[in-house]
C-alpha cells in the first residue's frame, strides 16, 4: 500500500499543498499531524502510520524535514523502514531509498536540515543574549510594581492578612508572596 504523511508545525498553517502533492503521487491513505514541531518525536499520526506499515508498503512525504529535523532520528527511522521492507520517497527532493543515490541524498539533506535548525537556535540564543545585555526583560510584565510591593509590605506589617492584601491588588496569594520574595532577593 502507498501511504502519505504530511505535517504542519503550527495550528494556523495548512497542509493543503502537501496533501495535493501526495494525492497526485498516488498515495492511497494519508496521515497528517498538525501543530507538531519538527523536533517533536511523538507525532501521533506518524506513530499510527508506522504501526500499520508492512513489508512492500511505501511512505511518501512532501519534504524530508516533515519526518523530523535531527539526522539521528531520520537515519534511525529510514533504517527501520528499510529493514521492514518499506520504501520511502520524498517528492520535493527526489529521494527514493530504493536507489543508492537516493539514500546518499537523503542523508545529505538530513545533515543540512539539522545544521539549519542548529543555526536558527544559535541565532536565537545570540539575539536573546544581545537583548538582555541591552536591558530587555523577557517574560510577562510583573503584575505588581515596586510601589505596590512596598505598600503590600506596609499593609502586612500593619496586621493585614496577606490574602486580603493580595485581593486588594487583584492578584493571587502566590503572586504576592513571589513578588515580595523577589524584591527582597534583588
Amino acid at each position: 500500500m502507498k501511504y502519505g504523511y504530511a505535517r504542519v508545525s503550527t495550528d494556523d498553517q495548512t497542509g493543503a499543498m502537501q496533501l495535493a502533492a501526495l494525492k497526485k503521487d498516488g498515495c492511497k491513505k494519508i496521515f497528517t499531524d498538525k501543530g507538531i514541531s519538527g523536533a517533536a518525536s511523538k507525532a501521533p499520526a506518524l506513530l499510527r502510520l508506522l504501526k500499520v506499515l508492512k513489508s512492500g508498503d511505501s511512505i511518501t512525504v512532501w519534504k524530508l524535514d516533515r519526518l523530523g529535523r535531527t539526522t539521528r532520528n531520520l537515519v534511525i527511522l529510514l533504517d527501520d523502514l528499510k529493514q521492514r521492507g518499506v520504501k520511502f520517497k520524498s517528492l520535493t527532493q527526489a529521494i527514493d531509498t530504493e536507489t543508492p543515490g537516493g539514500r546518499a541524498m537523503w542523508q545529505l539533506l538530513a545533515v543540512f536540515a539539522e545544521m539549519e535548525h542548529s543555526l536558527i537556535r544559535e541565532r536565537t540564543t545570540a539575539g536573546i543574549a544581545d537583548a538582555r545585555s541591552r536591558g530587555v526583560k523577557f517574560g510577562h510584565k510583573p503584575k505588581l510594581t515596586r510601589q505596590h510591593i512596598e505598600q503590600a509590605r506596609k499593609l502586612i506589617a500593619a496586621g493585614e492578612r496577606p490574602e486580603d492584601v493580595a485581593d486588594s491588588f487583584h492578584v493571587g496569594r502566590s503572586t504576592l508572596y513571589r513578588d515580595l520574595q523577589e524584591k527582597i532577593t534583588n
